[in-house]
């Protein structure tokens, strides 16, 4: 049975999903078919399309999609006191250019409206004034002064300081303390509902298994993903992917669900989605 798997082309995706991508495991027979694009795209794809079979995409997105798929316990990425950064590369003092965005006054270029980062900003900032970019060009864009601030997911959540850019807030932080310690949620993994359950079932133990291959076998599978890791040195890599490839990786647990339950409550109650569904896990 032919099956359709669509993630996104960073290290830490090509980390968890090394194993499956080059025969590492068994497979139980399915014929699986890997299909690389940014979060942003797979999100809508599985909003407009519902073509692929198992798919990434951001927690933002899920209640737009929970009526044809179901999360994932597997394959999570969660920001545990980490996650996209707001940056700039003015000199202005960072708290005031804080107020200013949270008042609405300055433009913020983010990565896309259904990304689980631009609704972790709009529950920091409500009034926040947004634009969408493509993820790799918002530090340019505001490194250039074209916007005065961006938020920055992938590896720029690492890699921003030695370009040159100052820290306004890291949402993952204050997720974390705002919520006495829960994980950002940021990334999950869907199954489509109308596959039989023990198919669902095999996809997910799968997924799990592949994650648990590369932790086990660490130094090859990031061999792997260092290919996309968009210039990443070794260790950048390896703190990267064990940033978001880790225990709530294999599994959400009753931490991450909860949080999950939080995110999107408070995002319906700001009416920044526009229903608050079900949260069926497989």
């Amino acid at each position: 049975m032919k099956i359709t798997i669509a993630h996104s082309p960073d290290s830490d995706d090509a980390f968890m999903f090394y194993a499956l991508a080059k025969g590492k495991i068994d497979t139980k027979g399915y014929e699986l078919v890997h299909v690389l694009s940014d979060i942003q795209t797979l999100s809508d794809k599985a909003i407009n399309t519902q073509e692929f079979d198992l798919s990434a995409i951001s927690y933002h997105a899920y209640p737009y999609v929970s009526e044809n798929y179901e999360l994932m316990v597997a394959g999570a990425s969660m920001g545990d006191n980490y996650g996209p950064t707001l940056i700039t590369s003015s000199k202005e003092k960072p708290q005031d250019l804080l107020k200013e965005i949270k008042a609405g006054n300055i433009m913020v270029a983010v990565p896309g409206m259904l990304t689980s980062a631009y609704l972790a900003l709009k529950l920091y900032a409500t009034n926040a004034k947004v634009e969408a970019l493509p993820f790799d060009q918002i530090q340019d864009a505001v490194k250039s002064g074209e916007y005065k601030a961006g938020l920055i997911i992938h590896e720029g959540q690492i890699t921003y300081k030695q370009e040159g850019f100052k820290k306004l807030v890291n949402l993952g932080e204050w997720w974390f303390d705002r919520t006495g310690g829960l994980p950002l949620p940021l990334g999950t993994n869907i199954l489509r509902k109308s596959l039989p359950a023990n198919i669902k079932a095999e996809l997910s133990q799968l997924l799990k298994e592949s994650i648990e291959y590369s932790l086990k076998h660490r130094e090859e599978a990031l061999k792997y993903a260092l290919q996309f890791g968009r210039g990443l040195r070794n260790e950048e890599a390896d703190r990267f992917v064990g940033m978001y490839v880790n225990e709530l990786t294999l599994d959400l647990g009753n931490r991450g669900r909860k949080s999950v339950e939080l995110f999107l409550k408070e995002g319906y109650s700001l009416g920044l989605i526009p229903s608050l569904p079900e949260l069926s896990f497989v």
